[in-house]
């Protein structure tokens, strides 16, 4: 709910900005035109995951992971780090954020073991895990525009130094902060049978598409529609007490058109021009890139990562610039509660399931890790990455 007021809050600003004059009406038909298809996408995969939810496979995976450990509780959390990993590579950060949460709670709590450490893992393999495709996160979307429209392959050779960099840090910080608890073993309990087969099949099979569907170079929106819309079909037959209109996400709309709004006003009114002092100028040698990835974090964790890309994408300048400014917002966001909408949505989870979290603890943690895994990114796109080979 203060998701979806804070939106309308800032889709009201924006549309002043443009009744006023300071945003040229040109410039928001542009803008639409840019981000129907990313926000078109967000509200297909989210009802997507929302509607396999309901139909139990990501409990089933769960479930399938705890008997695969055979009792052991790191080979456990090791399994909860490559579901987090895929689940945000190809289903996106905020369904890792509200889906898989849950699910690890749970599997911690029927193992015996403390939830702490796999909430952790997750959240922030939710974040640092989503630089590898552009479905992974709403900023690497709309940093598709400005890289020539790479197909996702492409877009995954230009990230894959970054994100591997980027997932392998969290993971390293969580093994050393919580080996204790990741020591010993449990007794995995029994896997309950899903409620209704016909549906767990058909959304396993959908998803079981969806996801090579997302990386062949289709535009994003497309097939993500297509499995919404026949999720939606199968569920109103098998199950249509799960249709609600909280399956989509009115909040996240709202929020980013809003964000996007404002943004470009800002720009508008030379918020550019400001950034390009902050963040440096238009080198590619390594201090340039550490700058300018470590202006994007500070401004992700100031004002969160969606509205820190917008304003620094146009100061990037190239290819390889603007993949420092992805590692910034994406990686760098794991301070400030707000940086990123997945925290957000992760803590509304955790609370709703019981387990506490103290945000300086969190922002004290989170700040380690991000203060390793942000210049160690950049490092690994400066000698590795292959910037030249996309032409915005």
């Amino acid at each position: 709910m203060r998701t979806a007021v804070l939106g309308a809050v800032l889709l009201v600003l924006g549309l002043a900005a443009a009744l006023l004059g300071v945003l040229p009406w040109t410039e928001v038909g542009a803008l639409v035109e840019r981000v129907a298809p990313v926000l078109g996408f967000v509200v297909a995969l989210t009802v997507v995951a929302g509607l396999s939810a309901e139909a139990g496979l990501f409990a089933a995976l769960a479930g399938l992971a705890a008997r695969l450990a055979r009792g052991r509780t790191v080979v456990l959390w090791l399994l909860v780090v490559v579901l987090a990993l895929a689940c945000t590579v190809t289903l996106s950060l905020d369904t890792t954020a509200v889906l898989l949460t849950p699910v690890v709670v749970l599997v911690a709590r029927r193992a015996g073991v403390p939830p702490l450490p796999f909430a952790l893992t997750t959240v922030w393999l939710a974040n640092c895990g989503s630089l590898l495709l552009p479905v992974s996160n709403l900023t690497n979307l709309l940093a598709l525009h400005e890289l020539g429209d790479p197909a996702p392959l492409a877009f995954a050779g230009l990230l894959l130094p970054a994100a591997v960099v980027a997932a392998v840090v969290p993971v390293v910080a969580v093994g050393l902060r919580h080996r204790r608890a990741l020591t010993g073993r449990f007794a995995a309990g029994p896997v309950e049978p899903p409620a209704d087969r016909v549906l767990f099949a058909v959304a396993a099979v959908v998803v079981g598409l969806l996801v090579p569907a997302l990386v062949v170079g289709l535009e994003a929106w497309l097939p993500a529609s297509v499995a919404a819309v026949l999720l939606v079909a199968v569920t109103a037959w098998r199950r249509p007490r799960a249709l609600r209109l909280g399956v989509v996400p009115w909040g996240t709309v709202l929020l980013a058109g809003g964000l996007f709004l404002v943004v470009e006003a800002g720009h508008a009114l030379g918020l550019s021009r400001l950034l390009a002092v902050v963040v440096g100028g238009t080198g590619e040698g390594l201090p340039e890139l550490l700058r300018l990835a470590g202006g994007s974090a500070l401004a992700a964790n100031l004002v969160n990562n969606l509205p820190a890309y917008l304003a620094l994408e146009p100061v990037a300048g190239s290819p390889l610039r603007l993949v420092a400014v992805l590692v910034g917002v994406n990686v760098g966001c794991l301070v400030t509660p707000w940086a990123s909408l997945a925290t957000l949505l992760w803590h509304a989870q955790l609370v709703d399931l019981g387990v506490h979290v103290s945000w300086r603890r969190f922002a004290l943690a989170g700040l380690g890790v991000a203060a390793v895994a942000v210049p160690l990114a950049v490092v690994a796109v400066a000698l590795l990455g292959g910037g030249g080979m996309l032409v915005p």
